[in-house]
């Protein structure tokens, strides 16, 4: 048993979830990876795997059960995040933006908001989360979207940027600034915009480095008017849903970017235990042996983390924004360092679309960028040891 099987074992899953992750590990392999590289080829949105993966019922694995979900650990989820991650990065983050854009949903709405919406997912719908504007990513209190009461109505506008399954995407979750509050700190409010929205529009869709079949959108909020039903909280209290939605999506941002990183891992050790140089295997040289040690201590660790940081979610703490931050800065790092050495180990053959690092190394480097910058994390980081 490798050492990444330890860390990741499922004996100490429920048997139910133990069989689930098993089934997904089965249709990443038979199905996922194997049509990984036609998505990226082309661009298509792989709607063939989202239909597989809504056949499994993986869409209510982190919705309650009394909204229509399996409501299993998030433990598990992050299994799933990984495996589909390593076998195709698109459909990896088009599934688990689900989680990010519902979560909030599931801890901040009504019970009347959660029976409306929350089935909408688990029955096979695709969510968006909108945050990021032109003019404000990583600076969310620059955001500039407005909402503006009117009535039993909220009139929205304004433009959000780089939005994942924003093409695609049945329900929105969009933070903006309420009208009516001038504080650009209190004013954040957060609400659920469903597709086909009067004033909805699609501006662009962007062509990217990778994740090329995930869609990465501007959208555009003209008038839009939503139900003032479909405001979570009071006017106002916007900023601690975004801030309690990042804490939870970045482990899983980690859980995606250690998927790319365990395919890039396995297909460099396969790879240097098949290729010889000089009548020796690559990994009989001492010196790539030494490579090979530090990125396996380093995905080992990452794992183990991720997993310390699942237990704290499990166990109900508040307080893990340091640990989530430190998981998804050291997991997206090690992943653009994973695919670049395992590019590396392939020569000339890893930079050729003909072998999966290649893919592996242009999906790896967003890692690095959403869910807020990694420099932006060790600024978390290490300002929370300021005493205060």
């Amino acid at each position: 048993m490798s050492i990444f099987d330890r860390i990741w074992r499922l004996d100490s899953l429920p048997q139910e979830e133990r069989m689930l992750v098993k089934s997904v590990a089965e249709l990443c392999e038979k199905q996922i990876k194997p049509r990984a590289a036609h998505f990226d080829a082309t661009g298509e949105f792989p709607w063939d795997n989202v239909n597989a993966i809504n056949e499994l019922g993986l869409n209510g694995v982190f919705i309650p059960e009394e909204y229509g979900g399996a409501g299993l650990s998030f433990a598990t989820y992050l299994h799933c995040v990984r495996l589909i991650s390593s076998a195709c990065a698109s459909t990896g983050i088009i599934w688990a933006t689900n989680c990010h854009a519902m979560k909030p949903v599931i801890d901040f709405a009504t019970e009347e908001q959660k029976q409306r919406l929350l089935p909408r997912i688990a029955n096979g719908g695709l969510a968006s989360l909108c945050i990021t504007e032109p003019s404000a990513g990583s600076d969310a209190l620059g955001m500039r979207t407005q909402f503006k009461p009117d009535g039993e109505e909220i009139i929205v506008n304004g433009s959000k940027t780089f939005i994942s399954n924003g093409d695609a995407a049945d329900l929105f979750l969009v933070f903006g600034k309420w009208s009516e509050i001038d504080d650009p700190k209190k004013s954040i409010s957060v609400l659920v915009l469903e597709k086909g929205t009067p004033g909805l529009e699609v501006v662009s869709k962007e062509d990217k480095m990778g994740h090329r079949a995930s869609s990465t959108c501007t959208l555009s909020f003209d008038d839009c008017r939503v139900p003032r039903t479909n405001l979570l909280c009071d006017p106002g209290n916007g900023l601690k849903v975004l801030l309690a939605s990042l804490n939870k999506s970045r482990p899983s941002v980690a859980a995606h970017a250690l998927g790319i990183a365990s395919a890039a891992f396995q297909d460099a050790v396969s790879y240097i235990n098949e290729r010889k140089q000089s009548g020796r295997k690559i990994l009989e040289f001492q010196g790539i042996q030494f490579m090979l040690a530090d990125l396996a201590s380093e995905l080992a660790l990452c794992d183990n983390w991720l997993m310390h940081v699942a237990n704290l979610i499990e166990s109900g703490s508040e307080d893990f924004a340091t640990e989530a931050s430190i998981a998804k800065q050291r997991a997206s790092d090690l992943a653009m360092k994973m695919t670049t050495e395992a590019v590396q180990l392939f020569g000339g053959y890893g930079y050729c679309r003909d072998y999966r690092v290649e893919r592996l190394m242009r999906d790896a480097k967003i890692t690095q960028i959403w869910e807020g910058t990694n420099q932006v994390h060790r600024q978390l980081i290490g300002r929370s040891f300021l005493q205060r």
